[in-house]
């Protein structure tokens, strides 16, 4: 069985740089969209937010890349992923508040949202389509 398609929100991306642990549910998402293992969503907007978090100072110390291998690893995620543009353009206000990853959804009605963000699973548009990284690695081994 595939998984469904998936939008991976920033927090998932930056646990897996991070975690020392290859086994670890986030590591294993962000391993299987590096090698093109499942199909999953973003925008332009969202692959900028991965590299804006990716290269804050604080967690820039942590996992010790340079900005060059943060745009490597980037670019084989953006090599790997559907880029959809969510409508109407993305504003600095959609991106704080998430409403990015909601216009990514909408755009296709199977696809789920992966995050660790627990206040996402309350949104009235995630009914059903949002699940823990742990939930969704399980599904790209089955």
């Amino acid at each position: 069985m595939r998984p469904p398609a998936a939008v991976i929100d920033t927090n998932v991306v930056v646990s897996g740089v991070l975690t020392a642990l290859s086994a670890s549910p986030t590591a294993r998402i962000l391993d299987a969209m590096i090698r093109g293992g499942f199909r999953y969503l973003f925008s332009i907007e969202l692959l900028a937010e991965y590299r804006a978090v990716l290269l804050r100072t604080r967690i820039r110390s942590r996992h010790r890349l340079s900005e060059a291998e943060v745009d490597i690893l980037l670019g084989d995620i953006a090599t790997n992923g559907v880029v959809l543009e969510a409508d109407p353009p993305i504003t600095r206000k959609d991106v704080r508040q998430d409403m990015h990853l909601w216009r990514l959804l909408a755009r296709e009605p199977s696809a789920v949202l992966v995050t660790g963000d627990k206040r996402l699973f309350s949104h009235p548009a995630g009914k059903g389509r949002v699940l823990m990284p742990r939930e969704f690695a399980d599904l790209l081994e089955q």
